[in-house]
């Protein structure tokens, strides 16, 4: 009786959905803004990252791709020093202000208005904010390595095939 009844509720359920495609809004494929009219919203630092002052840091989302593996969002943050993990790869352009950084390596750098920087995810890097920054940022998700690897080999396929064609 229990197949029965699967089977009944299979084939109704197969008899109102056919010739049903769920429809998916199309991705935005231009996106545009002013930095300074997106809405900041509160996004604390933890508690124990902070290593002196108060700093307090906010951010607006501004737009993600349909795969959802990155976003772009502003950020700004008052003075204060504090230690950051980086848990997706984020490329960041200075908007207004400075910040000075101290890479796991011990390198460091003081980024302006209009530096680019890059952190890799995994990364933990020490950001002191003499007054205030504001960065743009574009953060992306990183592949498992062997989803990588699989992407590499292909791009490099391509590339061969079009070399001889």
């Amino acid at each position: 009786m229990n197949w029965q009844f699967v089977t009944a509720t299979a084939a109704i359920a197969t008899a109102l959905y056919r010739g049903y495609t769920p429809t998916r809004p199309e991705p935005d494929t231009f996106v545009a803004a002013s930095s300074n009219t997106l809405s900041m919203e509160p996004r604390p630092i933890k508690p124990d990252w902070i290593l002196s002052g108060n700093p307090v840091a906010r951010a607006a989302f501004h737009s993600q791709p349909s795969d959802k593996c990155a976003s772009t969002v502003v950020w700004d943050c008052t003075a204060g020093e504090f230690r950051w993990f980086f848990g997706w790869d984020e490329m960041v352009v200075i908007l207004e202000g400075e910040v000075h950084v101290t890479a796991e390596d011990g390198s460091a750098r003081t980024l302006a208005v209009g530096d680019v920087a890059y952190f890799q995810a995994g990364s933990w890097a020490t950001w002191r904010i003499d007054r205030y920054v504001r960065k743009a940022a574009v953060t992306r998700r990183p592949f498992p390595l062997p989803l990588s690897l699989f992407y590499r080999v292909l791009g490099r396929l391509r590339s061969v095939a079009k070399q001889g064609l």
